[in-house]
């Protein structure tokens, strides 16, 4: 397969690389309920429900399908954003 590769992280940490600025996710306000499933939206990228702990260990594969396949990312800008680049 090759190509860049993507790290495993906790779910705290991608939900941050979520909130951070260009993706700009947010707990939806009209969410009822709780626990471990957020539904999140952002102003430019499609809702997506984290559904994580947060000290669950996401594998690189599932950081890749959410930041390119659900987010909308390409792989580099995907890798640029989680390097602190993308903005």
């Amino acid at each position: 397969m090759g190509g860049p590769s993507f790290p495993s992280m906790r779910g705290k940490e991608l939900l941050g690389h979520l909130r951070r600025s260009p993706l700009g996710y947010r707990d939806d306000p009209n969410q009822r309920g709780g626990g471990s499933h957020k539904k999140m939206v952002s102003e430019r990228y499609p809702e997506l429900l984290f559904a994580f702990h947060d000290n669950a260990d996401i594998p690189p594969g599932l950081v890749r399908k959410i930041l390119v396949r659900d987010v909308g990312l390409t792989q580099e800008q995907a890798l640029t954003h989680l390097r602190g680049g993308l903005r």
